[in-house]
């Protein structure tokens, strides 16, 4: 049986790599908009990558879930922000709101809440278990 942890620590894992992969898969178009949003999506797609492998080592760290709660966040709020008053230095033009973004962020928000619940319940990152060999005492 998985504990609850474990859950919601393979969801954030999930969560990283579509959204790693989705962000690989649109920077060369915004390359072609210009280096800050080819820049913005490349570096998004290295730190999920990133955080995919942090988040599989066993045992995570609780930074490691603070680190992929703050991306998930920010890439959520630099959305809202490219498409309502676009992003200064990066993307000053606001984007129209695009499905393939939308469903994106509603994954993205389900990582978010991954993250949060495993740090707001203090539970460890890794459910950690103690075998007993029979017959010994200790």
């Amino acid at each position: 049986m998985i504990a609850s942890a474990g859950i919601e620590r393979e969801v954030l894992i999930v969560v990283c790599a579509i959204s790693a992969g989705v962000h690989a898969a649109l920077t060369p178009e915004h390359f072609a908009d210009g280096a800050g949003p080819g820049l913005g999506f490349l570096a998004a797609a290295v730190l999920l990558a990133s955080l995919v492998v942090g988040l599989t080592y066993r045992p995570v760290s609780r930074i490691t879930v603070v680190g992929a709660g703050a991306v998930l966040a920010g890439l959520i709020a630099s959305y809202a922000f490219a498409t309502t008053t676009g992003v200064p230095v990066l993307h000053p033009a606001a984007e129209p709101v695009d499905g393939l973004a939308l469903a994106t962020k509603a994954i993205e928000a389900v990582g978010l809440l991954a993250a949060m619940h495993l740090l707001w319940r203090g539970r460890p990152v890794v459910a950690v278990t103690r075998h007993h060999v029979k017959g010994r005492l200790t």
